[in-house]
């Protein structure tokens, strides 16, 4: 299956991005197609509603989405939610005006998040509510959530590792479950 992982991250040192590259790593590990996009090299103008949708990161992040099994966003809590990058990016790729169709519609989607503090775990909640009721996206009730003490001299903690590896487990076999389903979704309320 395809799954690629969408690193949400511009900073230049990233945990999230580290993240990323672990979880495609466990997909490639388990016969799945699956690459890393980094937003931090592949820079997605912030959503305008108008000139984003002329940028070529905005083409390239569209097919590789709307062409996947499922999604890995792999992003940054910051003040308690997902950074600006992952929402500018569900916006721009999600947009359904003026003939476009969103690249989002039956996703299988997964979580995996870095925070500071372990305090803000449910920051996740407005998006994966977005991606269900706008999209019909099929949100992994197992998130990746690390905080900075969850990594031991650079090393990710066994407990953390695990449930990275079961998260990305139960990613693939949602996106497998649902690959073959009949009914398909579009803009609707």
């Amino acid at each position: 299956m395809r799954l690629p992982v969408i690193s949400c991250s511009l900073d230049p040192v990233s945990t999230s991005r580290r993240l990323a590259e672990r979880s495609a790593s466990l997909l490639r590990a388990n016969g799945h197609g699956s690459e890393v996009v980094d937003l931090a090299t592949a820079p997605l103008p912030a959503f305008d509603n108008d000139q984003v949708f002329d940028s070529d990161a905005f083409g390239a992040l569209h097919d590789v989405i709307r062409e996947s099994d499922g999604v890995v966003l792999a992003f940054p809590i910051y003040n308690w939610a997902p950074s600006s990058a992952v929402k500018s990016l569900i916006e721009a790729t999600g947009a359904t005006g003026e003939g476009r169709r969103a690249a989002w519609f039956d996703k299988v989607v997964t979580f995996v998040c870095a925070a500071g503090l372990p305090h803000s775990y449910m920051a996740t909640g407005a998006l994966a509510q977005s991606l269900m009721l706008d999209f019909k996206c099929v949100v992994n009730p197992y998130t990746a959530y690390i905080a900075e003490r969850d990594w031991e001299a650079g090393t990710l903690s066994v407990d953390r590792a695990a449930r990275l590896e079961k998260t990305m487990t139960v990613h693939a076999e949602l996106a497998g479950l649902l690959r073959d389903r009949t009914s398909l979704s579009d803009w609707e309320v």
